[in-house]
């Protein structure tokens, strides 16, 4: 294997990219638009729950009652309805998520020193939102209780919890790095699954058939460039994710490149491997998505947990090289971790990026078919 044929490749493909802005576009404006993009839009916290009130009491403690829901920041009163059908309306439109209907004896049985009943409806349409809102619900009762009785009852049980990693429990803390992982492997797949491809369809693989560049040299020769893009695509991710999104970044910087490093060989090689098989650059382009996107979406642990599928999906995650980017992204960046606690992941990785660089330069032949 030669070094100066390597080179020369690299060359012609920094070349062909440099000419074609649309694979500079997708190079390097795909990632941040994407991060930007589903960095906003995907969350998990529930801040704005829509609710309509149904007071019979109108009393001074049933308006105390509303502030609490109101001032704790996670509900919006929207309207104050007259009539208990009125609350089906809300809710059907979807225009409510919660509604609270307080009854006429509310006060009166709360001066009596008795239990105070209270309606709550919740939209269970979307159950992990109704899930959220019951916890708030009751929050806000046993404070508003508390607060109003003068006195807090002690459990025979206290607990003293305390959250690490993400004391302020904010879903874009470990969604960003996880989305970054997801990106970064559709990216990755995607710009190299266009190479080989793209000789064909433009007619340059004969001249290169004809040279004595080896398939290993011409492998790596196409890897190199878009290596070197999708570090630079790492770095911006990370900076986005640290500067725009505020997520903390506690862990060593030098050993985050190095596992994305480990990460991007293997994604490009997979991308390699779509293109020898392919030959066709559209063909290519919608397996490497179809092979990349989904599986990295949905079976990374990026948003739902792999513990929580069921045991066949289980088995199939340990094929998808994201589940294994996404531990070290959220470890590295939440946890500060190092490496002895990634060695099993970082190992996968690898055996992941050569095993599929070992198939594609079996695949590809230096010969017309």
């Amino acid at each position: 294997m030669k070094v100066l044929r390597i080179k020369a490749i690299a060359k012609k493909e920094l070349i062909q990219i440099w000419r074609d802005p649309l694979s500079l576009a997708m190079a390097f404006l795909m990632p941040v638009m994407l991060l930007f993009i589903f960095g906003y839009a995907i969350t998990l916290d529930v801040n704005n729950l829509k609710t309509v009130v149904y007071d019979l009491d109108k009393s001074n403690l049933s308006r105390e009652l509303i502030t609490e829901f109101r001032e704790s920041g996670y509900f919006t009163v929207v309207d104050n309805v007259n009539e208990h059908r009125e609350i089906d309306r809300y809710l059907d439109s979807g225009k409510a998520q919660v509604a609270i209907a307080i009854p006429a004896d509310f006060s009166r049985n709360i001066l009596k020193g008795e239990n105070a009943g209270l309606q709550v409806i919740v939209d269970g349409s979307d159950s992990n939102t109704a899930t959220i809102a019951i916890g708030y619900i009751s929050a806000v009762t046993e404070l508003y209780s508390q607060r109003i009785k003068g006195s807090r009852i002690t459990p025979l049980i206290d607990p003293r919890v305390r959250v690490w990693y993400n004391p302020e429990l904010k879903s874009r803390n470990y969604i960003i790095p996880g989305l970054i992982a997801v990106i970064m492997a559709v990216i990755a797949a995607l710009l190299t699954s266009l190479t080989i491809a793209r000789e064909w369809e433009r007619g340059t693989m004969e001249q290169l058939i004809s040279t004595p560049v080896k398939t290993p040299e011409l492998i790596l020769g196409k890897l190199i460039p878009y290596f070197v893009i999708g570090f630079i695509d790492v770095i911006l991710s990370v900076m986005m994710a640290v500067f725009i999104f505020d997520v903390p970044l506690r862990g060593n910087l030098v050993l985050l490149a190095a596992l994305s490093s480990i990460f991007l060989f293997g994604g490009l090689s997979l991308g390699i491997l779509i293109s020898i098989a392919a030959k066709s650059q559209l063909v290519a382009s919608q397996i490497s998505m179809v092979a990349t996107f989904l599986p990295a979406f949905l079976l990374s642990g990026f948003m739902y947990a792999i513990a929580n599928m069921p045991k066949p999906l289980q088995i199939i995650t340990y094929a998808i090289p994201a589940r294994y980017f996404v531990s070290i992204l959220k470890g590295i960046f939440l946890k500060g971790i190092t490496l002895k606690f990634l060695v099993l992941e970082t190992v996968l990785l690898t055996v992941f990026g050569l095993a599929v660089l070992a198939l594609a330069n079996k695949k590809f032949k230096k010969r017309i078919v």
